[in-house]
């Protein structure tokens, strides 16, 4: 109770109902450049997140240590996603109960702030992991916290005599949220790569302490409504209130597995297009940057599908919000499907255009208008007029579970690594040191009974990458290597991952594929996988010795990587059918879901 009547009493020097304003509320244009500069923020630092995890991380220290799977990158990227959106649970409940908006906002965007801050000293003190972890923890609290907030903020600076302008203004907020996003997408990976993490996190950690100052700067514009205290409980376990939730909640779960998928956006769509053909337009594209083009999409699509595509579909078949939600799922079943075949290319050795990829960005863009945007507002018009603001936080947690349910699949499908020190023998699969499977990590390459065998596995690739100058597809690198037997007597396996990574393994002493003790190289094509001349990874590499300055012109023209363990159970074009099918199977579960939903509308009078 203290904490309410303490914002309270801060409060009374504001204005707390909107006066007769016919025009735009004076506080309008702060909100609308704290978003902008919010998004591109947020933005910014999500879109390389991904590719800062497996390629620039492990520099950071300067020990140019182990980098990090995709596998691994995934599930962190997607619990971070995740968090994001149960936070403003919490940020909802700070707002509505004790603190009001305006105090909420403020207060989590300093930690917002700090969170930037602790991606900054990356490199410079401590571990790097412990930076980013920590850095990723206070965004989550900072961006997810304020998230509910800021959109009620704006709908609390009109009253009557100006209401007739929220249609006008929320387009304008709506705008400033995919300009932020579209410019920080383009932008962001751009100076990764050319300037390096400092920058590339620190210009939107600048954008995040100018969005504070500039929302900071609006505080005696702004019209502060003061939070509910208990009234809010009242509300939210009412009759009406549980009700209204109990038939939201099944809706929100099935609206969560297109989450699962529509967020890998940034994740495994981010490494499949590190395996593409990225000339395109006249432009090489990073491949963070195709991102870029969802918000461009959004903008393009709302009214497309508003003014065209819904009036003409009602023609022949009537469209409500839970049918266009149906058909979304479909649409983004298709959407995985394409990426899908995109991958079974790649997995091929072939190096599609990532025009490809763009048509399969127009498929789940028309998916995410016709599930998230139709949602949202469906939500809207479900709930209670005392509940609005807490049904949005809830149906926040759909984007919640749909994101942990991906990286709970990819931390599942993520194999053991055997933990390796350096010079010191590992007792390996029977537990023993001084045994025939003991394993050493040496200087070039791990020690195992399999090590002779797989440096013949690696000549014969070599040898035929000299004649074909490209690596053997998985027919003929099974032919190749089907005379090496391991010395557990079976042939080594040979798996082609894409036109510039193959891999030769063995089962290992447990003589079992997908388990810990596999053990295998990785082949790596040095030409394709170099780095740009002059950008900040070779410039990196150089100074820690990872990469000599001047090529050996004589040495191979293929990298080896061993591994024990540490793969994954799902890879390559299986790992999107799984998801299509999911997403397939979650659409036709909805069928008769939406069959049997009754609607109950609440509008304000």
């Amino acid at each position: 109770m203290f904490a309410i009547h303490f914002a309270q009493a801060i409060m009374s020097k504001y204005e707390t109902k909107p006066g007769d304003h016919v025009g735009m509320p004076p506080g309008i244009p702060y909100i609308i450049s704290n978003e902008a500069a919010e998004r591109f923020s947020f933005y910014g630092m999500r879109t390389i997140l991904v590719i800062f995890m497996t390629k620039y991380l492990f520099l950071m220290d300067g020990n140019g240590g182990t980098p990090m799977s995709q596998t691994e990158a995934t599930a962190h990227y997607h619990d971070f996603v995740a968090w994001v959106y149960f936070t403003p649970l919490l940020g909802a409940l700070l707002s509505d109960v004790f603190l009001g908006k305006y105090r909420t906002i403020i207060l989590l965007s300093i930690v917002y702030c700090l969170g930037h801050a602790a991606l900054a000293c990356m490199g410079m003190v401590g571990s790097s992991t412990t930076w980013l972890f920590a850095g990723l923890l206070l965004i989550t609290i900072g961006s997810g916290g304020i998230k509910p907030c800021v959109s009620a903020h704006v709908g609390d600076q009109f009253g009557k005599t100006n209401s007739h302008l929220l249609t006008k203004i929320y387009n304008w907020f709506y705008f400033s949220i995919n300009l932020g996003s579209f410019v920080s997408t383009l932008m962001t990976p751009w100076l990764l790569e050319w300037y390096g993490p400092h920058w590339a996190f620190g210009v939107p950690g600048v954008l995040m302490a100018l969005a504070t100052l500039l929302f900071w700067l609006g505080r005696h514009k702004f019209i502060h409504v003061p939070p509910g205290g208990k009234e809010f409980f009242r509300e939210l376990t009412s009759k009406e209130g549980l009700t209204a939730l109990g038939k939201l909640i099944p809706l929100y779960i099935f609206i969560a597995a297109f989450w699962a998928l529509f967020d890998q956006t940034g994740s495994s769509w981010v490494f499949q297009a590190a395996q593409m053909d990225r000339d395109f337009l006249g432009v090489t594209w990073l491949e963070s940057q195709i991102q870029a083009l969802n918000p461009i999409l959004i903008l393009t699509f709302i009214p497309l599908f508003t003014f065209l595509v819904y009036p003409a579909v009602n023609k022949v078949f009537k469209l409500t919000p839970l049918r266009k939600i149906g058909i979304g799922l479909f649409v983004m079943a298709a959407s995985f499907g394409l990426v899908a075949l995109i991958q079974t290319w790649i997995d091929a050795g072939e190096r599609p255009s990532i025009a490809w990829q763009l048509l399969a960005f127009v498929i789940i863009t028309a998916s995410e208008v016709m599930v998230s945007i139709v949602a949202l507002e469906f939500s809207y018009t479900q709930a209670p007029k005392t509940m609005k603001s807490m049904v949005m936080a809830v149906f926040l947690l759909s984007v919640f579970v749909g994101n942990k349910a991906t990286s709970w699949i990819n931390s599942f499908i993520l194999i053991d690594e055997v933990e390796l020190v350096d010079k010191k023998p590992h007792p390996g699969f029977d537990g023993k040191v001084g045994t025939a499977d003991d394993l050493v990590m040496g200087e070039e390459s791990i020690g195992s009974p399999v090590t002779e065998e797989l440096g013949e596995g690696l000549a014969q690739i070599e040898a035929a990458f000299a004649e074909n100058e490209r690596l053997p597809s998985a027919e003929e690198g099974k032919a190749l290597l089907a005379e090496i037997k391991d010395p557990w007597g079976a042939p080594l396996r040979y798996t082609l991952l894409s036109s510039s990574k193959a891999r030769i393994s063995s089962d290992g002493p447990d003589k079992e594929s997908k388990t810990q003790w596999d053990l295998g190289t990785i082949v790596g094509v040095k030409e394709i996988n170099r780095d740009a001349e002059g950008s900040w990874l070779a410039k990196r590499k150089i100074e820690l010795g990872i990469i000599e300055e001047e090529p050996d012109p004589n040495a191979s023209p293929l990298s080896r990587s061993d591994y024990a363990g540490g793969q994954t159970k799902l890879e390559g074009a299986s790992y999107f059918m799984f998801f299509t099918w999911l997403m397939f199977g979650t659409a036709v579960a909805y069928v008769p879901f939406a069959f049997f939903y009754r609607e109950k509308t609440y509008l304000n009078d």
